[in-house]
C-alpha cells in the first residue's frame, strides 16, 4: 500500500478536509491556534546570553507576559557563549537524544551556520509566525540573511545591531568618521585607542569592520570561505593593523578583553574612544548616570558593519510549540517597542514602523535621548560567517602573543 497522507487519502475519496474550505489566511489561524493550544503547560528553556542586567530583566518581563497570556513557562537558562549551546545540542543528536535541554536560543553569525549546515534546527517555522508579517524585511535584509547565509526560516529575527563608537564631545569634539582618520588620531592621540581582543564578539566585529574597508573586492567576502580568497582579501588587513597597532594602548601588545572592559577605560579617560555593537549603548549608560551626557555615538560616514540577531528553535527542542509562541511574542509591536526604549534595554527593532497600526506605531515614538547616534550611516552586511574563524585564527597567530 503507498504511504499516502490523510489530505491525498481524501481528495482520491473525492472528500475535502474541513479545513480546506477556508482561505489561506483562515487555515493560518487555524493553524496557529492549534500551536497555541499545545503549547499551553509546556516549559520552555531559553538559552540566551545573561551578562547584561538590562537584557536579562526584559526576558523576565517578556517570559512573565508569555506566562500569563499562553501559559508557557519561560526559563532563562543564563549563557556566556552561544558556541556551548551548538556544542550541546550536536552532543545530544551524536547521543540519539530525541527530547533535548534547550528549546530556544539567541543566535546568529557562525554558530547558526553550524546550526544549519549540521541539521540541529528545527523548522522552517520563522515565516508562519503571525507576527513575521510585521517584519521589514525588504529595508532591513539581514532579517532573513545571517552573516551572508540565508536564514530560510530557521530562525527568527529579534533585534538590529550595527557597529557603533562613542566619544566624549568634550575630550574629542571630532571624531574619526573613517579608518584613515581612525588611523590618523591614533598616530595623533597614542596609547588612547584600541580595541578588545579577539575571538571576543567586538573585537572580531571590529576585524570585519577594517576587513570591509580595506578589502579590494569585497563580494568575495559574501561566498563561503577559502584559503585563496583569504589570503588575497585579508592582505591589505593585516597591514592597516601593522601601522596602527604601534599607536595603540600599550602599543597594541595587549587588549582589553571586552567592550565592557573598553567602555569602563573609556569612562574613566584612559581611552578616548569606545565601540558597542548596540548603537543606543551610550545613551542606556547616558541614562543610568554610567557614562556622561556629552558622550556622542557615530559610525564611519561610508558605513559599519552590522546585522539582525536572532531565536531559533534546535531539532530535539521538548517545547517546539512554546518556543514558536514565545519567538512569535518577541515579535510583537509591544515587545519590540519595549526593547527599543532606552529605559529599558535599547535594542533597534526589526519590525517595518509603516506596517503597524497607529496606536502600535505610537509605542515607537520616543523623543531622541542623549547618546543616541543622530546620522546613521549604511549598514554593511556582515561576511559570510564561514570567514569568521580564520580571521580570528590568523589574527592570534600574528598579534595574539
Amino acid at each position: 500500500m503507498s504511504h499516502l497522507t490523510r489530505r491525498q487519502l481524501c481528495a482520491s475519496a473525492g472528500i475535502v478536509p474541513f479545513f480546506m474550505h477556508f482561505p489561506g489566511s483562515a487555515r493560518a489561524n487555524i493553524a496557529w491556534s492549534a500551536i497555541e493550544n499545545r503549547a499551553k503547560g509546556q516549559t520552555l528553556y531559553f538559552n540566551a546570553w545573561g551578562g547584561s542586567q538590562a537584557i536579562n530583566a526584559y526576558i523576565a518581563w517578556a517570559a512573565a507576559q508569555v506566562q500569563q497570556r499562553f501559559g508557557v513557562r519561560v526559563e532563562h537558562v543564563k549563557i556566556t557563549d552561544a558556541a556551548d549551546v551548538v556544542r550541546r545540542v550536536r552532543n545530544e543528536k551524536a547521543a540519539g537524544k530525541g527530547q533535548g535541554s534547550v528549546d530556544l536560543v539567541w543566535i546568529n553569525g557562525e554558530n547558526f551556520l553550524a546550526m544549519k549546515r549540521e541539521g540541529l534546527l528545527f523548522g522552517p517555522f520563522a515565516e508562519q509566525l503571525p507576527h513575521f508579517a510585521l517584519v521589514d524585511t525588504q529595508g532591513k535584509p539581514t532579517t532573513r540573511l545571517d552573516f551572508a547565509e540565508p536564514t530560510q526560516g530557521l530562525e527568527a529575527p529579534w533585534g538590529m545591531a550595527q557597529l557603533t563608537f562613542m566619544a566624549d564631545s568634550r575630550r574629542t569634539p571630532q571624531p574619526p568618521r573613517s579608518l584613515a582618520a581612525l588611523q590618523s588620531f591614533a598616530k595623533a592621540h597614542p596609547g588612547r585607542v584600541t580595541y578588545p581582543r579577539p575571538p571576543n564578539f567586538h573585537g572580531s566585529t571590529f576585524l570585519k569592520q577594517l576587513l570591509l574597508d580595506t578589502a579590494p573586492e569585497r563580494g568575495v567576502l559574501y561566498r563561503p570561505f577559502t584559503d585563496a580568497a583569504f589570503a588575497q582579501a585579508t592582505g591589505p588587513l593585516w597591514a592597516a593593523l601593522d601601522a596602527l597597532h604601534p599607536h595603540l594602548w600599550r602599543a597594541g601588545r595587549q587588549f582589553p578583553l571586552s567592550a565592557e572592559a573598553q567602555r569602563q577605560m573609556f569612562a574613566d579617560g584612559e581611552l578616548l574612544l569606545a565601540l558597542t555593537f548596540n548603537p543606543n549603548e551610550a545613551a542606556n549608560e547616558i541614562a543610568a548616570n554610567r557614562l556622561p551626557s556629552s558622550v556622542v555615538s557615530y559610525q564611519f560616514d561610508s558605513g559599519t558593519v552590522g546585522n539582525t540577531h536572532f531565536v531559533a528553535i534546535p531539532f530535539n527542542a521538548s517545547a517546539k510549540e512554546g518556543a514558536q509562541v514565545f519567538a512569535n511574542f518577541l515579535l510583537s509591536a509591544e515587545a519590540q517597542a519595549r526593547k527599543a526604549d532606552i529605559a529599558v534595554w535599547g535594542d533597534p527593532t526589526v519590525l517595518a514602523l509603516d506596517k503597524l497600526k497607529p496606536a502600535e506605531r505610537a509605542l515607537f515614538a520616543a523623543k531622541p535621548a542623549p547618546g543616541q547616534v543622530d546620522k546613521p550611516a549604511p549598514t554593511l552586511p556582515e561576511p559570510h560567517g564561514s570567514w569568521v574563524e580564520p580571521l580570528e585564527r590568523e589574527w592570534a597567530r600574528r598579534y595574539g602573543q
